[in-house]
């Protein structure tokens, strides 16, 4: 991350911050280290939509280290998911080095890749989190300084349960588009087609009676 360390831990326990930078994640709730949302999935035509909620259970900033267990539900499915998230955070001077292990089990249609696919689709992921994690760092060094404070108001205490402020539903992560071959991988396959046809061809030509 283009970040110091600080910089980095602030912004990766502020959930309202994080959870648009997602692939197909809308944050709904926060209440203190617990917090509610939804994930929305793509598998070709099928569409699914996860009701999520996740919590902090330990903040462990000596070691720059943040864990985070969430579990969800398909609306309207028997799916589930479920995943323990380890951030550990590396000072690299200006920049920060940040590690990701997750302890992930699902079920449901998008368990029918199978793990070793589900292990590339998880890498993916978390190099277009990081991707949208840095633009908004840089949202963040770029913002204009914030006014200065109103008058304290005399309004009733809110509820301890505070909504987020209102934004849009992300994409939904489309699973299949992420296990889309790259342009360099299908040329190759397209010549190893065409080399398989050609030798199917030469070898299926009648050979001449000597």
């Amino acid at each position: 991350m283009p970040s110091t360390v600080d910089e980095a831990w602030a912004l990766l326990l502020d959930v309202e911050r994080v959870a648009p930078c997602m692939p197909g994640a809308t944050l709904d709730s926060i209440d203190g280290d617990e917090f509610t949302g939804r994930i929305r999935v793509k598998i070709g035509a099928i569409q699914m939509t996860y009701k999520m909620k996740g919590r902090f259970i330990e903040r462990d900033k000596e070691n720059w280290r943040v864990v985070i267990e969430g579990s969800g539900k398909e609306n309207r499915g028997t799916g589930t998911v479920k995943a323990t998230i380890t951030l550990t955070m590396i000072p690299k001077g200006d920049t920060t080095d940040v590690r990701v292990g997750t302890d992930l089990a699902i079920t449901g249609k998008p368990a029918q890749f199978g793990r070793g696919v589900l292990d590339d689709i998880g890498s993916k992921i978390v190099g277009q989190f990081a991707k949208n994690l840095a633009a908004a760092l840089d949202e963040d060094k770029n913002a204009p300084a914030p006014a200065e404070p109103a008058a304290p108001s005399t309004a009733q205490p809110a509820s301890a349960v505070a909504p987020v402020r209102p934004a849009p539903d992300n994409e939904p992560l489309d699973l299949v588009g992420v296990l889309a071959p790259s342009r360099e991988r299908m040329v190759i396959i397209g010549l190893a087609a065409l080399l398989a046809i050609v030798t199917a061809l030469l070898l299926s030509r009648p050979r001449r009676q000597s």
